[in-house]
Formats: C-alpha cells, sequence, structure tokens
C-alpha cells in the first residue's frame, strides 16, 4: 500500500490499494496518466507499441513493456497482450486512456476476470451506454429528452420509412462508436440508401459492428457535454458542461467551459439529466453525457455518453480545480467520491485547442513527418498536454493529436486573449498542424459573439479565408 496526498475536494487521495497501475495507452494521455500515478505515489507501466518505442512516456514511468507492433490491432488493441504485461509486471490495475479498449465493455470484463481493476466504469454501464441505440431508449425511459428517430438499428427500407416520417435532412449513426466515424448526413431520399451502405461499412471497419440508426438532423445546434463522476456507493456530482461546436466532420476541434449560450435553467436541465441518466445504469468513475442544444427551440437532446475520459477533460480541471485522472484514481481504489456538489464550484473560463498532425488548409488532411522544431507557449493561463519533443516522427498508424492547448482566465475575453497569445507563441516546424485553424478562428467575429453551430467552422473555414 501506498500513501499520497491527504484527502480533499480536489479529488487528491488518502491511502490506496493501487501500488503499480498499467497504462493502457499511448500519447499525450499516457503522458498525463503517468503524471497523475507520479503524484499519488503509485508506479505506472506503459504498455507500448514498437511504433512508440522511446516515447515520452515510456521514458517518464517506472517501467514500460512492449506489447506488439505498431499496428493498433497487434498492440493497444490486443487485449491478450495487454493483459498478459499487467499479470507479468504485478499490476493492480489497467488505466485504458481514452479510445483504443477504454470503452469496450468485454476488456474490462476481461480484466475482472483476470483479478486486475480496470480504471473505469462497471462493464454493465459500459456496455448498456456503449452502445448509442441502446443508451437512447434508456435515456427516453427516465425521461432525458432525446432527438426523433429509431431505438432500433435500422436496415435501409428502415431508414427510408423513419427518415419519411421525422423528416429530412435526417443523420445516420454508427451505433457502437464515435469520434465522427460512421455518420453521414443525409437530405433527401434519393441519396438515403447508397449512404446507409457506407455509414455501415465505416462503422464495421472503425468499430466491428455495422450498427446505425437514424436521428433527425439539427441544423442550428451546439454540442454540450456534461462531465459526471460517480464512486462505488452511487455518490455522484456533475462538474459543468463543456461546449464542443466547434467541429469538422463530426469531430471536436476546440472545447470551452462554460458554454458561453446556456441559461442558468438550461444548465440545470442538462447538468439534471446527466445525472439521472448515470444513476439509471449505476455508473461508477468518471463519464460524459453529451447533448445537442436546439438553438432554434431552445431544448437540450441526449445524443450519448462516453463511458471514459474525454480528450477535453483539462478544460473542466481548469474551471474546477479538480484533476480528474487523479479522481478516477480514487474511484478505482473504491475510495469515497470526496466532494458533494456544492463543492463543485466553477470558476472563469477555459478553452482547448487540439494541436493535430493536419494540414488545416488542404480539407485537414492528416500530415506524416518529422517535428523538427517544437517549442510551447508559457506563462499565466496555459497549459500544455502532449508527448512531442523536437525530433518526434509522427507515426501514421494513429490519431493524429499531438497536443493540446488549454488556455484560461477570468472570464471568456481573457481567456481568448491569451489564447491569441499562446498560439502565436507555439513554435512547430515540420510537420503542418491545426494551429492556423485556430488561429483563424479566434479573430472570426461569430466565435467571439457565440453565435456558431456545429457546421459553422467546416462552412466558414477557406484555409484561412472566410466563406
Amino acid at each position: 500500500m501506498t500513501n499520497g496526498p491527504g484527502g480533499g475536494h480536489d479529488g487528491s487521495m488518502g491511502a490506496l490499494t493501487l501500488r503499480r497501475v498499467l497504462v493502457a495507452n499511448r500519447g499525450e494521455i499516457a503522458v498525463r496518466i503517468v503524471r497523475a500515478l507520479r503524484d499519488a505515489g503509485i508506479e505506472s507501466v506503459v504498455a507500448f507499441s514498437e511504433a512508440d518505442r522511446g516515447s515520452l512516456a515510456t521514458v517518464m514511468a517506472d517501467r514500460a513493456v512492449c506489447i506488439g507492433p505498431a499496428r493498433a490491432a497487434e498492440s493497444y488493441l490486443d487485449t491478450n497482450a495487454i493483459l498478459a504485461a499487467a499479470s507479468a509486471l504485478g499490476a493492480d490495475a489497467i488505466h485504458p486512456g481514452y479510445g483504443f479498449l477504454a470503452e469496450r465493455a468485454s476488456f474490462a470484463t476481461a480484466c475482472v476476470e483476470a483479478g486486475i481493476t480496470f480504471i473505469g466504469p462497471r462493464p454493465s454501464s459500459i456496455e448498456a451506454m456503449g452502445d448509442k441505440v441502446k443508451a437512447r431508449r434508456i435515456a427516453s425511459d427516465v425521461g432525458v429528452p432525446v432527438i426523433p428517430g429509431t431505438f432500433e438499428p435500422v436496415s435501409p427500407d428502415d431508414a427510408a420509412e423513419v427518415a419519411e416520417s421525422i423528416g429530412y435532412p435526417v443523420i445516420l449513426k454508427a451505433a457502437a462508436g464515435g469520434g465522427g466515424r460512421g455518420m453521414r448526413l443525409v437530405s433527401g431520399a434519393d441519396e438515403l440508401r447508397s449512404v446507409v451502405g457506407q455509414a455501415s461499412a465505416e462503422a464495421q471497419a472503425s468499430f466491428g459492428d455495422g450498427s446505425v440508426y437514424v436521428e433527425k438532423y439539427l441544423a442550428n445546434a451546439r454540442h454540450i457535454e456534461v462531465q459526471i463522476a460517480f464512486d462505488e456507493a452511487g455518490e455522484g456530482v456533475h462538474l459543468g458542461e463543456r461546449d464542443c461546436t466547434v467541429q469538422r466532420r463530426f469531430q471536436k476541434l476546440i472545447e470551452e467551459a462554460p458554454s458561453p449560450v446556456l441559461t442558468a435553467t438550461g444548465r440545470r436541465e442538462i447538468t439534471d439529466a446527466a445525472l439521472r441518466l448515470a444513476r439509471a445504469v449505476g455508473y461508477l468513475g468518471v463519464g460524459t453525457i453529451e447533448f445537442l442544444h436546439d438553438q432554434d427551440s431552445g431544448a437540450s437532446y441526449f445524443i450519448e455518453a462516453n463511458t471514459r475520459l474525454q480528450v477535453e477533460h483539462p478544460v473542466t480541471e481548469a474551471v474546477t480545480g479538480i484533476d480528474l485522472v487523479a479522481l478516477q484514481l480514487r474511484i478505482a481504489a473504491g475510495q469515497p467520491l470526496g466532494l458533494s456538489q456544492s463543492d463543485v464550484v466553477p470558476r472563469g473560463h477555459a478553452i482547448e485547442f487540439r494541436v493535430n498532425a493536419e494540414d488545416a488548409s488542404n480539407g485537414f488532411q492528416p500530415a506524416a513527418g518529422t517535428v523538427e522544431r517544437w517549442s510551447v507557449p508559457l506563462g499565466p493561463g496555459v497549459r500544455v498536454d502532449t508527448h512531442v519533443q523536437p525530433g518526434y516522427r509522427v507515426p501514421p498508424f494513429y490519431d493524429s493529436l499531438l497536443a493540446k492547448l488549454i488556455v484560461s482566465g477570468a472570464d471568456r475575453p481573457e481567456t481568448v486573449a491569451r489564447a491569441r497569445r499562446a498560439i502565436r507563441e507555439f513554435d512547430v516546424a515540420g510537420v503542418a498542424t491545426t494551429l492556423p485553424f485556430h488561429a483563424w478562428v479566434l479573430d472570426q467575429a461569430p466565435f467571439l459573439t457565440s453565435a456558431i453551430s456545429t457546421t459553422w467552422a467546416e462552412g466558414a473555414w477557406k484555409g484561412g479565408r472566410s466563406a
């Protein structure tokens, strides 16, 4: 048993039963988790693929173990290799980060069966909330508003019938995944049948499940999500909301907290709904309940749940002062949450910018190559989560995230001003990134006045020239 800092509302821990944790992930999130483990006095073991040999996370960790070749299917998605490594090195628990195996109920179950703590929700909660169709049904049953659509996966014929009944445009979504994969916007009956096939094929390739469902498409919506946390006793809190409206191809690029458009009533409605849904599935751990906020009607609708740590979790940390990874460790160790709803008092504003290895001026195409120069910004209100150093070669096997720039201030205007300064200071050479896009966004009146929707960025961005 090891001893960490004394307990408190910041998510810090007292005595733990966790001595050694295997990190089954890579990149910036692996670095983030290793740092949290070090803060808590827990040994870290990083599982890495051949492509990540010598990466920052492996250097920082107490130990590192190779689990397979570069391809994710033979390493980061190989349950047997990860469990074997954890067992051989005497790990008490596995932290899956996000992506890869983080939302696989079968992996969580395998951990439990192997006598290893899975740092995440119970397998039953992952299964219930990971299937988006099932999650829609549960939400509806407990009185959480959902967008009109189907409560079962659909065939092309069923999709056409539903689309006619709720009216075009509609959106097709993968039942088993997220991140924009398997999603297609359909404006009319003529294109529906072929698009169903495309969405299903992409979902099958990405998640091993080709099931898709149909929802009414809300043209003037914002994407708003609620951070939640629950302990083994069923005590839970929300930690406010994040606004993730700046997207391209249904994938988030910029997130901020609090949402600049929610009223006090709207905020109370979605946070209450998130807690109600989490309790309905006996949720354990840290998670996110996502909503679409229809700006025409003012209503917010549940769209999906993420049973894991989110990429954008630092935004919530910045405004609440609560370390979410430390909170995950506390919950996984079987300890009480250590905070009540009244302890969660968001202050100020924060914005996160995803710095991806993508050529934003060329349709956000993935950019390969070697990072020749890498100098991150510093100063008041600036945090950078990254695994990159000069000389880092961007591997073509994984997602394109290089870093997350998190900027905070007393209010949104101060945060925007600091963000402009930080982006100017962020010096990268050798690989194209999304930094030019972020700099552009910060000078756009619709963003500054919060007059945007989830389709705004993709429609307005023309390589740095307004449409």
